[in-house]
């Protein structure tokens, strides 16, 4: 989730490898599978070992990597299709589909 600070020609808010916050870019999604979780961990241990995946609340301590070098946004690196946000509990979070798309006019 983007907070409507960085805008770039339009009305439209643009990402950088700043917004990183857990509960305000980044939003509980899924299913959590690792036992670096504690959530995951005490679920696993209380069902006598059996992997028990819990909602996927993401802990991301550090900004999002490697980002545009070309592109800045209120001189932070924007964000790409290729930049990824590390989850302390060991996941990775990636961008599938880019906000912004190129169309080619016949």
């Amino acid at each position: 989730m983007v907070l409507p600070v960085n805008r770039v020609l339009a009305t439209t808010p643009a990402a950088t490898i700043m917004d990183f916050a857990p509960m305000v870019n980044i939003m509980p999604f899924g299913m959590c599978n690792s036992l670096a979780n504690p959530t995951v961990a005490s679920a696993t241990a209380a069902a006598l070992g059996v992997l028990t995946p819990m909602p996927c609340v993401p802990v991301t301590p550090a900004p999002w990597a490697p980002g545009s070098p070309q592109v800045l946004i209120g001189n932070m690196p924007a964000l790409n299709n290729s930049s990824k946000l590390m989850c302390a509990w060991g996941g990775v979070i990636q961008i599938i589909s880019p906000g912004q798309f190129k169309t080619q006019v016949p």
